[in-house]
């Protein structure tokens, strides 16, 4: 029997692009189905219809790859770059076959984990807000943080895009008042950063040591691995 798809899920599923990209190479008459333009990104389709682009005919994956990436400074969180600077693809192609994209991102200079996969439906459940998927950083500052300012971030700031709930905050230790942990829930852009320079305070370093239940034990900087099956389980059930 045909599977059914939404145009815009099963380009994103053929590993061409993501879902919102795909929507736009669809609205921008870049997709046919059957030989025909549809720039409807819901429209649907079937297992059993022939969606084309760029000449050649594109079929949804049917094994889903996850990985788990310790990003390294100074590498991009994209597919490719056209000022050759490296990134994440650079530092997984060799390990997998079909496409793969990152889940949410980490700028250039922030270092941590970083899940890799082709399953859009979970990558799209947990970026979306309501999943309140927990993030874990250790931020380093030039300057030593006050008590008062780790407890102004735990009460909750505001900063110009909106209220910051920050679900914890604490020194590492608190003989360094440099080395900061903090969990967040929210996926606003920079926004641990933009916390600290807020106050003032400069960013030295920045790592992302837990996402969603996973965690960089056991995984160096620059490596990356397959989950295992009982991650992949918890990730699905978590969502």
């Amino acid at each position: 029997m045909a599977k059914a798809y939404k145009l815009n899920k099963y380009v994103a599923h053929s590993g061409v692009c993501s879902r919102r990209k795909a929507a736009e190479l669809i609205k921008a008459g870049k997709i046919t189905v059957n030989g025909k333009v549809h720039l409807e990104p819901a429209f649907e389709v079937t297992s059993n219809d022939k969606i084309v682009y760029q000449g050649k005919l594109i079929k949804p994956t049917i094994n889903h790859t996850y990985l788990l990436l310790n990003k390294p400074k100074n590498v991009l969180t994209t597919l490719s770059d056209d000022r050759g600077r490296k990134t994440v693809w650079d530092m997984v192609k060799e390990k997998v076959t079909d496409r793969v994209y990152p889940v949410g991102r980490l700028d250039r200079n922030t270092t941590g984990l970083l899940l890799i996969t082709n399953d859009g439906d979970l990558a799209r459940k947990l970026s979306h807000p309501s999943s309140n998927v927990i993030k874990s950083y250790i931020i380093t500052l030039e300057q030593q943080v006050t008590a008062k300012h780790v407890e102004e971030i735990r009460n909750g700031i505001t900063l110009e895009d909106g209220p910051v709930p920050v679900d914890r905050i604490n020194y590492v230790d608190r003989a360094d008042k440099y080395k900061i942990s903090i969990d967040v829930h929210i996926g606003r852009n920079r926004i641990v950063r933009r916390i600290f320079e807020s106050f003032g305070y400069t960013v030295q370093r920045l790592d992302r040591i837990y996402y969603a239940g996973l965690t960089k034990k056991g995984l160096p900087r620059g490596w990356s691995r397959f989950l295992t099956n009982e991650e992949i389980r918890m990730l699905k059930h978590f969502t």
